[in-house]
């Protein structure tokens, strides 16, 4: 086998790596120079055992135990933390303690695939010198670029690196460089060195590296994974935290998981994780969110309730609400995420422009309607001028004429105006609505007027209500009529002023109840309040109960009264539901 001398330490080159031979090693016994290269390779091989005791054969098998052990203490180490840095530190300093090496560097990839240092060691000491980051570039580059690992245990002596500068410049003798991959894509690399002879690498020592940068690169890509995890949901809470709409989130059991602050604003309350919808307005959450949540988390299917009016404090809300499935809240399984708008001053608005319009509209008939009452009256006031004349003159024949001409003026004037009254001959708009909206309207718009003062209010409304078709503006006047002939009811009452108001479906009817605890109507009254000009108040017409009766009964409907003196009344409105 060939081998070289060089001075008082020479080097003897093996297929796997250079053997050290000892200065005394190159004497025999006798003083001269030792001729059998056998009995020189055994010295230098003993040497190499004596500073790598898992080579001989005695503890080979303990050692190996010993390596696989350690390999498992790494994993476990890089695998205690999520963090990148952390394990970048782990990772380096147990790989040279594991291998014994000098120095080593784990670098990896930029976005414009350039390799950037992430973690330095030395073995030597704590602290990096400047010119401790000095190492050969050229092997991390291939290795990055190739995936394949490169070893080699002594630089100097090995074609191909020895012509390299930093091998050269820093006297590097055993290099190790192994790639992290994660799905077979390269990352980084881990970079060892040794610039001595008396630690040298080993390929058994590069399959150790390999198996821990395998172990080490599953680690980094949790931590990405991670990361990635931590920084979506950062993002989502800061989309959460800052969307102008009110967002509750709740489990199975109808527990907040989460709410924001705009819904929180909503609602003026701040709101634990935990505590139950009911909580949220001190258990006067609409049946309707209750029941609507529950059908979602059922089936899985979006329920709108595009108006809902709630007392929160003092204030009248109206709310927006819809509610939507939301999967693996928690163990329980299905939760839903409830977004929450508030709509009180674009409703507001609306029924302000609804106002401006109706007054529009009212002005423009009324204008009409005095147009032709002036040309009516026209006739009337000319016939009566010549009746006047006529007499006067002694024609009592024309003037005979012109009396019956008033007379036919005065009846035209009287069908013009009952034509006017008669509601049941004005055209209807109907639409699919849900009489739950027609009430939760008219309360919020009403409630406020003077005449309701000290009034208490209380719905009870069935959310699964089927839908009518009804003329909106004609229905909900109905019940405009029933409010304030309530109000009136209640005016003389000192105690406890209270209107019902009931909502329910029963035989293909949707059945609404307006009751009072008022003055009551007398038994001989009853059976003429829906006439036309019947009326128990002084400055009464007598139309409201009549019109009433006429809308509803064009709707296909009933109406009717139950009633106590000096206890309460009752209406029912029965409507048909959409077929």
């Amino acid at each position: 086998m060939p081998f070289t001398n060089k001075g008082p330490k020479s080097l003897e080159r093996t297929d796997k790596f250079i053997l050290p031979i000892s200065e005394e090693s190159e004497e025999t016994e006798n003083g001269g120079q030792l001729a059998d290269p056998l009995a020189r390779m055994e010295k230098s091989v003993s040497a190499i055992t004596k500073a790598r005791p898992h080579l001989s054969r005695d503890q080979a098998k303990s050692s190996e135990i010993s390596n696989y052990q350690m390999l498992l203490e790494i994993s476990a180490a890089i695998n205690s933390t999520l963090v990148t840095d952390e394990i970048l530190q782990i990772v380096i300093k147990r790989v040279i303690k594991l291998l014994k090496a000098e120095r080593g560097f784990l670098m990896l990839l930029d976005e414009n695939n350039e390799l950037q240092f992430r973690t330095v060691h030395n073995l030597r000491r704590e602290e990096m010198l400047q010119e401790d980051f000095k190492f050969s570039r050229s092997i991390a580059n291939q290795v990055a670029a190739t995936g394949e690992s490169i070893y080699t245990s002594d630089a100097q002596t090995d074609e191909r690196y020895s012509s390299n500068k930093s091998v050269s410049e820093l006297n590097l003798r055993s290099i190790m460089c192994v790639s992290l991959k994660i799905k077979d894509k390269a990352i980084g690399v881990i970079y060892l060195d040794n610039s001595t002879q008396a630690c040298l690498f080993l390929e058994s020592d590069l399959y150790l590296l390999e198996l821990f940068a395998t172990q080490a690169a599953i680690a980094l890509n949790n931590s990405r994974l991670y990361e990635k995890i931590v920084r979506l949901k950062r993002y989502n809470e800061n989309i959460v935290s800052n969307s102008p709409v009110g967002l509750i989130v709740l489990n199975s059991r109808l527990e907040i998981m989460t709410i924001n602050s705009s819904a929180e604003k909503i609602f003026g309350s701040t709101q634990n994780r935990g505590e139950r919808l009911d909580t949220l307005l001190g258990g006067d959450v609409p049946a309707r969110w209750l029941q609507g949540c529950r059908n979602v988390i059922a089936n899985g299917i979006d329920e709108a309730l595009p108006r809902s009016y709630l007392t929160i404090g003092e204030t009248e809300k109206v709310l927006s609400v819809k509610i939507s499935p939301l999967e693996e809240v928690d163990r329980s399984g299905r939760g839903v995420i409830i977004v929450i708008e508030d709509i009180t001053e674009k409703v507001i608005l609306e029924n302000y422009v609804a106002v401006s319009e109706k007054l529009i509209a009212k002005g423009e008939a009324a204008a009409s309607v005095g147009h032709e009452l002036n040309n009516f009256l026209a006739i009337i006031f000319n016939n009566a001028e010549l009746v006047q004349m006529r007499l006067m003159t002694g024609q009592h024949q024309k003037a005979e004429e012109s009396c019956n001409a008033i007379l036919a003026g005065v009846d035209k004037m009287k069908r013009f105006t009952e034509d006017l009254m008669d509601i049941s001959n004005l055209k209807q708009e109907r639409v699919t609505y849900n009489i739950n909206h027609v009430i939760d309207d008219l309360l919020f718009s009403v409630k406020t007027q003077p005449r309701f003062k000290d009034v208490t209010f209380v719905v009870r409304s069935n959310p699964e209500l089927p839908d009518c078709e009804i003329d909106v503006g004609q229905i909900q006047q109905v019940f405009v009529n029933l409010l304030y002939n309530a109000a009136d009811a209640l005016h003389d009452k000192k105690d406890k002023r209270e209107i019902r108001i009931t909502i329910s479906s029963e035989r293909g009817k949707v059945i609404t109840t307006v009751r009072d605890n008022g003055s009551g109507i007398s038994p001989g009254n009853l059976p003429h309040i829906f006439e036309p000009h019947f009326s128990t108040k002084p400055e009464g017409h007598g139309l409201g109960l009549a019109n009433c009766k006429r809308i509803v009964e064009g709707h296909s409907g009933t109406i009717t009264v139950d009633s106590k003196l000096h206890h309460y009344s009752e209406f029912r409105v029965a409507l048909p539901k959409k077929k």
